[in-house]
């Protein structure tokens, strides 16, 4: 799956226990998403790039999704900068732009860029298997992870059916414009994927039902519990955050 691109490696954070890393991943994106200081930011950021290291990734793969992400960071550093109100103006070509504005742009990007590091380095080292076992046993919702999961599995599927809609409709010399041709036909598509759908999963819970299906996820690659190395990643990590929120507090 090409979400599941990052996942295959030997290094200490792929063998790191899910849960350790749902909860220090947690802690330390909700600590960057909220502060207000360059300082914080920028310290994120150094942090995140550091666990990539470490999480010896591909960078070539990594910038691309940061191109994805700060492709609409570039929209805001366009848009902020003329629709930001509060503090100094600079005058461009007769266009009064918000400097102010501009920096709140860059430390969303700051910001942004941090939590998507974070996320890949800690999360997307592991399986969806591996998370939705890990939020399991950290007592989340079972039907939430059941529902994470078989979301995860069978969007693949729903996208083929897709594919396989589309080529149909290529083969009947279908070119989309802007008519009502057009609409009525992506209706229909739209219609018959949320048919197809449904009877793939009924037929998905019968067979789970045939073989003894209870509504409990069980991992085929359990650990046996934490380790001693994953407790100490958890702490080092917290330690970290716990610092974070130190100097966000000071700073302010």
């Amino acid at each position: 799956m090409t979400f599941e691109q990052f996942c295959n490696g030997t290094s200490f954070l792929h063998r790191a226990d899910p849960k350790g890393k749902l909860i220090s991943t947690g802690v330390l994106s909700l600590i960057i998403a909220l502060s207000q200081s360059w300082g914080t930011a920028l310290i994120g950021l150094l942090l995140a790039f550091l666990l990539v290291m470490v999480a010896r990734l591909s960078w070539a793969k990594l910038l691309r999704r940061l191109l994805i992400v700060n492709s609409f960071n570039i929209l805001l550093c366009l848009i902020l900068p003329l629709t930001y109100t509060n503090g100094s103006t600079v005058s461009l070509f007769g266009i009064n732009l918000s400097s102010t504005g501009f920096f709140l742009a860059l430390l969303i990007t700051v910001k942004s860029n941090a939590v998507i590091l974070l996320f890949i380095s800690l999360l997307a080292t592991s399986t969806a298997a591996q998370l939705g076992h890990g939020l399991q046993q950290l007592r989340l919702s079972p039907k939430l992870c059941l529902l994470l999961l078989f979301s995860y599995r069978y969007i693949a599927l729903i996208q083929q059916e897709l594919f396989r809609l589309q080529r149909a409709a290529g083969l009947r010399c279908f070119q989309p414009k802007t008519n009502l041709h057009t609409y009525r036909t992506y209706s229909y598509m739209l219609g018959m994927m949320l048919v197809r759908s449904w009877n793939r999963a009924a037929r998905v819970q019968q067979a789970m039902e045939l073989r003894g299906f209870s509504g409990q996820f069980h991992s085929l690659h359990d650990s046996g519990g934490i380790q001693k190395s994953d407790l100490l990643l958890l702490t080092i990590l917290l330690l970290a955050g716990v610092g974070l929120a130190g100097f966000e507090i000071l700073s302010r």
